[in-house]
């Protein structure tokens, strides 16, 4: 006697296998290393130090 199969379940694992494979493969072609995400983080964060350090205060005026 062989063993049942749910079929929902088959197509569905194939499905979610499927979906997996396609992220994974989008992750890799357009997707940022940690380190890229890092750098961008630090130029960002210093061009805004940058700019913060320009700012002229009207306080006094």
């Amino acid at each position: 006697m062989s063993n049942l199969t749910n079929l929902n379940k088959a197509r569905k694992d194939r499905k979610r296998d499927a979906e997996k494979r396609d992220a994974n493969m989008h992750s890799a072609k357009f997707g940022r290393s940690k380190a890229d995400k890092q750098a961008m983080t630090a130029k960002l964060s210093k061009a805004a130090k940058a700019l913060d350090g320009h700012k002229v205060d009207d306080k006094d005026a």
